[in-house]
């Protein structure tokens, strides 16, 4: 029913936990036609395994895939990254899903998606699609989702213990100024370009051209990238 509304309505937009999209409307800064609300779609709501890796639906909540045991153990930095996602209260409402399909430059997720090779699945009335997460993001808050398509999970690949994120913001809970998330020897930054991008570890800001903004200086940034990278690669499974 979702995807057939999603294909039907002229300027529709995906409600799930609503936490990027509600403030958005309060500012008038999305006006959709029409709200699909996901919330009742039960399929949506569950996290499997499959695939060598961790299947999490639209409907999850951020705060049920950071303490979910299958979660966890085959792959230990999403709930790391959860648990930098804003505040509890926000995590309480926020769906993993949601926050990569609002592919906000600075999201934690976005960047562990990507530094893991995973992929998200999207389906419309023509059928469904597989995404990989270098092909997923396209520019701040763009991505090579179509309109009419709906996110109906994000898939995480099965990796070792040994991870780090990192980020620097004003205070907790606030947008990063920059981070980094690392599996291995892969780096992936955020809150530095219109996308999460990886990183070269032997020069992580070899390419990289942030601009500035009311937080930082484009010099500023370049540093802040250098030492998290820095700390990312000394550090495991670290906070």
């Amino acid at each position: 029913m979702a995807v057939s509304l999603l294909g039907e309505l002229e300027d529709a937009k995906v409600l799930a936990g609503g936490q990027s999209l509600v403030p958005l409307l309060n500012f008038r800064l999305a006006r959709p036609a029409h709200l699909v609300d996901v919330n009742g779609i039960a399929e949506l709501d569950r996290v499997y395994e499959r695939d060598g890796g961790v299947a999490v639906g639209a409907a999850v909540r951020q705060a049920t895939a950071e303490r979910h045991p299958l979660v966890g153990r085959p792959c230990p930095l999403l709930p790391l990254a959860l648990r930098h996602v804003a505040h509890q209260v926000i995590r309480n409402r926020g769906t993993v899903c949601g926050s990569l399909a609002h592919a906000d430059p600075a999201s934690e997720l976005c960047a562990v998606l990507l530094v893991l090779g995973g992929r998200v699945v999207a389906r419309s009335r023509r059928g469904e699609r597989t995404i990989e997460a270098s092909a997923l993001f396209r520019g701040t808050f763009e991505t090579s989702l179509e309109p009419d398509e709906l996110v109906t999970e994000a898939w995480f690949p099965e990796h070792g213990p040994d991870v780090a994120l990192v980020e620097e913001s004003r205070r907790h809970g606030d947008y990063a100024m920059a981070g980094v998330a690392r599996v291995g020897d892969r780096l992936a930054l955020f809150g530095v370009a219109s996308t999460p991008v990886l990183a070269d570890p032997g020069d992580p800001t070899r390419g990289l051209h942030p601009s500035a903004d009311l937080e930082s200086s484009a010099e500023f940034k370049l540093h802040l990238v250098r030492v998290l990278a820095d700390r990312a690669m000394r550090s495991g499974n670290a906070a």
